[in-house]
C-alpha cells in the first residue's frame, strides 16, 4: 500500500531560512576584538577570513580571486570559459605573488623587440629574463624596450649585467642585495646557470602587506576552480595549478555524477570540493559514492539569482541543507569542511550559516557589486550598478554549452535569472565589513573562534511581522 499523502504535510522537514531565524544574546567575556576567523575551506586549506567567492561569470576571475586570496580568502574561478582560458586565469593568480617565481615567463634572445613588447602587455609584467635553452643569459624590461625599434633583437638590448640569487636565498637576504644594486628583480638560479625562478621586489612589498594571505607551502596565492564532474580533461588540465577544483553541479546527489566525481578525485590531487548537496542522506552518500572528499558545498534554491525554488518547486535552503549535513558528518566521525552557499546578504546571515555548522560561506551576489567581478561598472540614473547572472541562467547557460559539450543539460528550462546588484566598492571593503559584523555577533554569543559558534550560538524563531520590527523601521531614511 502507498504512504497516505497526508503525511506529506505532517512529516514535512522544518526548512528554515535566513529570514526566519535571530541568534540570541549570550553571557560573554569576549570582545570582537578578541575573535579569531581562521578556519577551513577544505580539509588542507586554511583561509584567516570565512569568506569565499562563488564560481560564476559575473562573480569570479582572477582579478577577484587574487583579491579575496590577499584578504585571507579564496576564490572558486568560473568555468564559463575554454580549458585553455581557465588555466590562464588560476595560473594568474598563482602568478600573482610569490617569494620566488616558478612558473616564469621567459624569451629567447632571439626574438624580437616587438614579440617582447607585445608578451609583457599580454601577461601585465615588467620584464622578462632572457634565455638560451634553460641558461639564463641576460633581462629585458619595459625601459630596455619602450623606445627600441620593434624589429631589434632582443639580444641587442637586454641587460647582460645579471644580479641574481641562489634558491636558499631568504627574503631579508634578497631585499638586501637588491637594496644594494638598485635593482627591482632578482633571478633565481642554479651553480650551472639554469634559471629557476624569479623574485621581484613587487612580490616581497605584497608578503608584507598582506600578512594574513592565503598561501601555498612555496608563498603563492591559493585558488580554486570550477569543474563538470564529467569533464576529466578540463580538471586534469587545471589540477597542475589549482588548489582545489570545486564541482559545479545544481544537484549533486545524483548516481552518475558522484561515480563521476570519483573518477576525477582519482585521476587528480588537488583537494575535492563537491556539491551542491543539501541532505543527511546525500552527504552519506557522498562518501559512500566518492572516495577523497575534502570540502562539500551545500545549500540549493537560496541564491538570489536562482529560480530552482520557483520552477520546480525543490529546495534545500542554506540553513537547513548546513544543518543537515553537519549533523551527517559528525555522526559519521568525518571532519570535512562545510561551505555555506546561497543567500548570504550580510554579516547577520553569514554569522547564521556559521552557527549552523559551516566553516565557511560562499557569495555571489555580494561578491558581484565589487570593482574587481568581471562586467563593466554601469550608471543608471545616479547610482553605480554590475551585471549579475545566475549560471543556471539562459544567458549563462547558452555560452557554456557552446564552450563546454561536459555541460549540456539535460533540463530544458533555466533555473536563474540575469540583471544588476549596486556597486559595492572594492572587495577590501566588503571583506572589512563582513569581518567586522561577524566579530560583532561572535562578541555577543561569548564565542573566540568558528568551531566555538557552532556550540555557544543558540536560534530564536521569527514571524513574518517579526522581521519587520527587527528591521529599521518608523524613520525616513536618506535615498527612500
Amino acid at each position: 500500500m502507498p504512504k497516505r499523502f497526508a503525511d506529506k504535510f505532517s512529516g514535512g522537514a522544518l526548512t528554515f531560512t535566513f529570514r526566519d531565524l535571530i541568534i540570541i544574546p549570550a553571557k560573554t567575556e569576549v570582545e570582537p576584538s578578541e575573535v579569531d576567523l581562521r578556519t577551513r575551506f577544505t580539509r588542507n586549506i586554511e583561509v584567516a577570513i570565512p569568506f569565499v567567492s562563488s564560481p560564476m561569470d559575473t562573480v569570479t576571475g582572477s582579478e577577484m580571486a587574487i583579491a579575496l586570496a590577499r584578504l585571507g580568502g579564496i576564490g572558486v574561478v568560473h568555468r564559463n570559459m575554454s580549458v585553455e582560458e581557465q588555466v590562464e586565469e588560476v595560473r594568474r593568480v598563482k602568478r600573482a605573488e610569490s617569494f620566488i617565481i616558478r612558473d616564469v615567463v621567459t624569451i629567447g634572445p632571439w626574438a624580437t623587440v616587438g614579440e617582447a613588447l607585445r608578451i609583457m602587455k599580454e601577461r601585465g609584467i615588467s620584464g622578462l629574463p632572457v634565455v638560451d635553452g634553460d641558461r639564463l643569459v641576460g633581462i629585458v624590461t619595459k625601459r630596455d624596450v619602450t623606445f627600441e625599434a620593434p624589429e631589434k633583437r632582443v639580444e641587442e638590448v637586454m641587460t647582460r649585467e645579471l644580479y641574481t640569487a641562489e634558491p636558499d636565498i631568504t627574503i631579508e637576504e634578497a631585499k638586501a642585495r637588491m637594496r644594494a644594486h638598485k635593482v627591482e628583480k632578482l633571478p633565481v638560479v642554479s651553480r650551472e646557470g639554469k634559471l629557476l625562478g624569479l623574485i621581484t621586489i613587487k612580490d616581497i612589498y605584497s608578503r608584507e602587506r598582506y600578512v594574513n594571505a592565503t598561501r601555498d607551502g612555496e608563498g603563492r596565492l591559493r585558488v580554486a576552480a570550477s569543474v563538470s564532474p564529467f569533464d576529466i580533461e578540463r580538471a586534469k588540465a587545471l589540477d597542475a595549478y589549482a588548489d582545489a577544483l570545486v564541482f559545479d553541479v545544481a544537484h549533486f546527489h545524483n548516481t552518475k555524477a558522484m561515480r563521476a566525481a570519483d573518477a576525477v578525485a582519482r585521476e587528480t590531487s588537488a583537494d575535492i570540493v563537491v556539491g551542491n548537496i543539501g541532505t543527511a542522506e546525500a552527504m552519506r552518500d557522498v562518501l559512500g559514492y566518492v572516495r577523497r572528499v575534502d570540502g562539500v558545498r551545500v545549500g540549493i534554491g537560496s541564491g538570489s539569482a536562482c529560480i530552482t525554488a520557483v520552477v520546480t518547486r525543490v529546495a534545500a535552503p542554506t540553513l537547513f541543507a548546513v544543518s543537515q549535513v553537519a549533523d551527517a558528518l559528525a555522526e559519521e566521525n568525518v571532519d570535512i569542511p562545510v561551505i555555506a552557499d546561497g543567500g548570504v546578504r550580510n554579516p547577520g546571515d553569514a554569522a547564521l550559516a556559521l552557527a549552523s555548522g559551516a566553516s565557511c560561506v560562499m557569495m555571489g551576489n555580494v561578491f558581484a557589486g565589487c570593482t574587481e567581478s568581471p562586467g563593466e561598472l554601469i550608471k543608471i540614473g545616479n547610482k553605480y550598478y554590475k551585471p549579475f547572472r545566475g549560471m543556471g541562467s539562459k544567458s549563462s547557460r547558452a555560452k557554456r554549452f557552446t564552450l563546454d559539450r561536459y555541460s549540456q543539460s539535460p533540463k530544458g528550462i533555466a533555473e536563474g535569472v540575469e540583471g544588476f546588484v549596486h556597486y559595492r566598492g572594492d572587495a577590501q571593503v566588503v571583506v572589512e565589513e563582513f569581518s567586522e559584523g561577524l566579530k560583532a555577533t561572535m562578541g555577543y554569543t561569548g564565542a573566540r573562534c568558528i568551531r566555538e559558534m557552532w556550540d555557544k550560538a543558540k536560534f530564536g524563531l521569527v514571524s513574518a511581522t517579526g522581521v519587520q520590527e527587527l528591521s529599521p523601521h518608523d524613520i525616513v531614511l536618506p535615498g527612500d
